[in-house]
C-alpha cells in the first residue's frame, strides 16, 4: 500500500509572519524618520560647513538604504503571497532581505573601521562641541527608531493556522523570528552605537585632549557591528538553505509523535516557509498503514508544522 495525502486545490501557501503588516509599517516609519534626519544633517552641515554633519549624514543614508531593502521585501511578499509560481509562498523573502542587509551591515563596518584606522595614523582636529551635539540628536532619533523596531513578539505566543488537510487547528504558542525586522533592528542598533561610542571619545577628547579616543572607538564600534552582521549572515543563511535551528526541534517532535503508532519514520524533510511556518515530508512504514489524515492529526500538537505531506507504506512480512 502507498498512500500519499491528496493535491487539494485549498491548501493555502502564505506563510507570512504573524505580524507581517505591523513590521511593514514600522520599518516605513522608520525609514522616514531616518531620511528627515539625513536630509537635515546634509544640509545644515553644507549651509553651516561642518563635515561632522555632512559625515553623519551619508553614514545614516547606508542605514535608510538597508531599512529600504527591508521595506519593500515586506510589501512583495505581502503583495506576491499567493502567486502559484512560488512553491511555497514568500514567507522566506524576509531572510533573503536580512541577508542582503547583514551584508550591507557588513559592509558599513568595514568603513567605519577603515576611516577610524586612517585617523588614528593622522588625526584631524575636531570641533568637539558641535560633533557632540550632532552625535547626541543622531542617538535620539535612532532610539525611536530602535524602540519602534523591537521585535516585542518574537518570543511570545501567537495562534496559526495549520494549511492544508491541518486547516482549522489553532494552536496557542510558538516562537517566530523575523529576519527581515532583525536586520532593520541591528542597522538601528548599530548607528545608536556609534553614536554612543562617539559622544563618550568626544567627551574624553574635549576634557583630556586625546584625540585617538575618537577613531578607537571607531576600531570598537566596527568590531561590534561586524559581529552583529555575521550573527545574522547565519540566521538568514540557515533559513534560506533550509538548515534552521528550529527545524531540529521539530524533527525531534514529529518522530516523537509517532512512536506510540508502531510506525518507523523512512524519509524526513523539514524546513523553514516562513517566520514560524515550518512544512514537513513524511514517509512512514507501518504494518498496518493508516490514511494519510491519521497520522497529520496527531501532528495536529507542533504549531509550528504549517504544510504537511505524509507518505505511507506497508512494511514487508
Amino acid at each position: 500500500m502507498n498512500t500519499h495525502s491528496p493535491f487539494a486545490s485549498e491548501h493555502g501557501h502564505c506563510f507570512l509572519g504573524h505580524d507581517h503588516r505591523r513590521n511593514e509599517r514600522k520599518v516605513w516609519l522608520v525609514i522616514a524618520l531616518t531620511a528627515g534626519m539625513m536630509l537635515a544633517e546634509i544640509v545644515a552641515g553644507t549651509v553651516y560647513g561642518s563635515m561632522a554633519l555632512v559625515a553623519d549624514g551619508w553614514h545614516m543614508s547606508t542605514h535608510a538604504g538597508a531599512m529600504l531593502i527591508a521595506a519593500l521585501a515586506y510589501r512583495f511578499a505581502r503583495r506576491h503571497a499567493d502567486d502559484p509560481r512560488f512553491t511555497f509562498g514568500t514567507g522566506k523573502l524576509g531572510d533573503l532581505a536580512g541577508f542582503a542587509s547583514a551584508v550591507v551591515l557588513a559592509l558599513v563596518a568595514l568603513l567605519i573601521g577603515w576611516e577610524s584606522l586612517a585617523r588614528l595614523a593622522r588625526p584631524i582636529r575636531i570641533d568637539f562641541d558641535q560633533a557632540i551635539a550632532v552625535a547626541a540628536v543622531g542617538l535620539a532619533v535612532n532610539l525611536v527608531c530602535a524602540w519602534l523596531l523591537k521585535d516585542d513578539h518574537a518570543h511570545h505566543g501567537h495562534g496559526h493556522h495549520h494549511h492544508g488537510h491541518d486547516d482549522g487547528h489553532h494552536h496557542a504558542h510558538g516562537q517566530a523570528r523575523d529576519n527581515n525586522l532583525r536586520a532593520a533592528y541591528l542597522h538601528v542598533l548599530a548607528d545608536a552605537l556609534t553614536s554612543v561610542l562617539a559622544i563618550v571619545a568626544l567627551l574624553l577628547g574635549r576634557s583630556r585632549g586625546w584625540l585617538w579616543a575618537d577613531p578607537a572607538m571607531g576600531v570598537v564600534g566596527a568590531l561590534v557591528i561586524v559581529r552583529w552582521s555575521w550573527g545574522l549572515l547565519k540566521g538568514c543563511g540557515s533559513v534560506l538553505l533550509d538548515a534552521a535551528a528550529e527545524g531540529q526541534a521539530v524533527r525531534r517532535e514529529i518522530h516523537e509523535a509517532m512512536v506510540p503508532t508502531g510506525s518507523r519514520v523512512t524519509d524526513l524533510h523539514v524546513w523553514q516557509v516562513g517566520p514560524g511556518h515550518f512544512a514537513a515530508i513524511i514517509a512512514l512504514m507501518a504494518r498496518e498503514p493508516q490514511e494519510p489524515a491519521h497520522y497529520k492529526a496527531l501532528l495536529a500538537h507542533i504549531h509550528e508544522l504549517s504544510h504537511v505531506t505524509v507518505e505511507v507504506q506497508r512494511q514487508a512480512g
